[in-house]
């Protein structure tokens, strides 16, 4: 099995760095698309060459605004950027949903995609309990990982 993580992401560059550097603890490798060479080709081109892992991370942080054409403007909520939306959909079909997790911030404004019902979906908390959640999940999806790394 390869050692290799997909993290897609969007603006929240701590968010991204942090998932990172979590998963080099766990000596596998964080693949962080705008790190690798393009070499020439299209950003789908390059997605779908560095998309060969075996676990995807996605992160939904509140990046975007929006609301329904039929609710008022004030109403409006937090989303992910739409390009993880897509993202996300992509990794659950490459990959099944037991080798992808969606980690979120919490916040009162922010809509989880209502379309993807079993996924799993894990707060990106203060504490780092979602460090000891992601250790699950790549263990049951077949990496050899040491939470202990993580202490």
């Amino acid at each position: 099995m390869s050692n290799e993580v997909f993290i897609v992401h969007g603006h929240d560059e701590s968010m991204k760095v942090s998932i990172a550097r979590t998963i080099d603890k766990l000596d596998l490798n964080p693949i962080i698309l705008h790190e690798k060479p393009s070499k020439g080709r299209t950003i789908i081109e390059k997605f779908t060459t560095y998309s060969n892992v075996g676990f995807a991370i996605i992160l939904l942080s509140p990046d975007d605004i929006g609301y329904s054409k039929s609710t008022k403007p004030e109403n409006f909520k937090y989303r992910a950027r739409q390009n993880v939306i897509l993202e996300l959909g992509y990794f659950l079909g490459k990959l099944g949903r037991e080798r992808v997790i969606a980690l979120f911030k919490k916040d009162n404004e922010f809509e989880i995609p209502s379309d993807y019902s079993g996924v799993l979906f894990v707060e990106f908390d203060n504490n780092g309990k979602w460090k000891f959640d992601l250790v699950r999940e790549l263990k049951a999806a077949g990496y050899k990982v040491d939470a202990n790394k993580l202490i």
